[in-house]
């Protein structure tokens, strides 16, 4: 089973994320994130192996949100996800994946810890169907 390790938001873009115990997803992404808006990335899921490697790795101590992720889920294969993939969130939320990866930049999360995964492994989604979520629900890929 595949759980929500983590939420989290941030007001503005261009800062680090906060984490909170449960959060609302719209249309446009996360209610209160500096994100949500209209287009293809409105919610940014990261592996919970990959939170953990990257620290590893690179001898990092990080909270969840320093990667700028929406969510970390655990136990979920994210090598079975592709473009167009769909993910439930708790018993409400439907994402779409639209991308994996993305353009590296120089960024927030680069200029603080030197280092950033989620232009390689983060999955970029659209909001298909909105509701609650709270860390400990239950996220799946949703098979056609």
């Amino acid at each position: 089973m595949s759980i929500i390790y983590s939420i989290s938001i941030s007001e503005k873009k261009h800062t680090l994320k906060e984490a909170v115990e449960e959060a609302v997803v719209n249309e446009l992404g996360f209610v209160g994130d500096g994100h949500a808006g209209p287009g293809d990335r409105q919610i940014t899921l990261m592996d919970y192996k990959d939170f953990i490697k990257i620290q590893q790795d690179n001898n990092l101590v990080l909270k969840p949100g320093d990667m700028a992720e929406n969510v970390i889920v655990r136990g979920m294969d994210f090598s079975a996800c592709r473009p167009r993939t769909k993910i439930s969130l708790g018993s409400d939320i439907l994402v779409e994946v639209m991308q994996i990866g993305k353009e590296d930049h120089p960024s927030v999360v680069t200029r603080k810890f030197g280092v950033s995964i989620l232009p390689y492994k983060g999955l970029f989604c659209r909001v298909i169907h909105g509701g609650a979520m709270k860390v400990g629900d239950q996220a799946e890929i949703i098979k056609d």
